[in-house]
């Protein structure tokens, strides 16, 4: 069967990440629209309202399950939990990774923006995934809400006692990403002072350069921000220090409509609730 006939809904790619190399993606959300706690200015998705972070089922695992099964021979070097939301969402999140875990052999990662981690409950269900990437953008609130404009009673301090709560108990790698734009350029030296306490492994500095409405900054503005975690004893790397490789998606309808461009939409944009 050529692989662009088969239907997937609930994985795709493989696709080239920087961080991850070549990453089978898995959307326990998968929904027509975002659901997430935040409303990224940079998010590759497009702008939709952040939503209440309460979690619920929203795919059953066993149907994703299934569809991991019917993977025809790729090549990949990890499955990674992400997509159309923010994955510790959805409640059967764990069950879903120890499910992953007895029919792949391929290290599990999940991307987070690090808002449910002060739930007890999130993190035991984190604790058998083998790599948590977990965002932190900001050390205030102010900045929260210009870089990731949250829903309502999401506040740095929680996101980021949330994050120490589960060093503390996590045993796999966890590594902090941080996406760099304009609005949060300025407080480099003191996500670097938060990152040590946390302790994350490794750190990832970001800048949007996919398309999105937010410039990037540039390679050297990164150099300097990276040279700042690298001073803290960080192990640090940017998105310009890596070269993706070229990777054939098993579905590229998927892989489009999970990764789909913001300029593709109408430019929508949310106050804060």
């Amino acid at each position: 069967m050529a692989q662009e006939k088969q239907d997937f809904k609930y994985i795709y790619g493989p696709v080239s990440s920087w961080r991850l190399g070549r990453s089978l993606g898995v959307d326990p959300i998968a929904q027509k629209h975002k659901v997430c706690c935040f409303d990224c200015v940079y998010c590759q998705v497009g702008r939709e309202k952040p939503v209440i972070a309460k979690r619920r089922v929203f795919i059953d695992a066993d149907n994703i399950i299934a569809e991991i099964k019917t993977l025809p021979e790729v090549i990949i070097d990890c499955i990674t939990l992400s997509g159309t939301g923010e994955p510790t969402l959805a409640a059967n999140l764990g069950r879903l990774i120890r499910a992953i875990k007895k029919i792949r052999p391929e290290p599990v990662a999940v991307i987070t923006n690090s808002v449910l981690l002060g739930q007890k409950t999130v993190r035991d269900q984190l604790l058998e995934a083998d790599i948590i990437m977990a965002k932190l953008d900001a050390s205030t609130n102010d900045v929260l809400i210009s870089v990731n404009n949250p829903y309502k009673n999401i506040t740095a301090l929680k996101i980021i006692t949330g994050l120490k709560k589960l060093r503390k108990v996590y045993k796999g790698t966890l590594a902090l990403q941080i996406m760099f734009v304009k609005e949060n350029q300025h407080i480099a030296e003191e996500i670097a002072l938060l990152a040590k306490k946390i302790k994350a492994d490794k750190i990832y500095i970001n800048t949007p350069l996919r398309a999105s409405e937010c410039k990037p900054l540039s390679k050297a503005q990164i150099l300097q921000i990276k040279k700042v975690f690298l001073s803290h004893g960080l192990q640090a790397q940017s998105v310009y220090d890596v070269k993706k490789e070229n990777v054939l998606a098993i579905n590229t309808a998927q892989t489009r409509r999970v990764r789909r461009l913001y300029n593709s939409k109408k430019k929508r944009v949310f106050k804060r609730r």
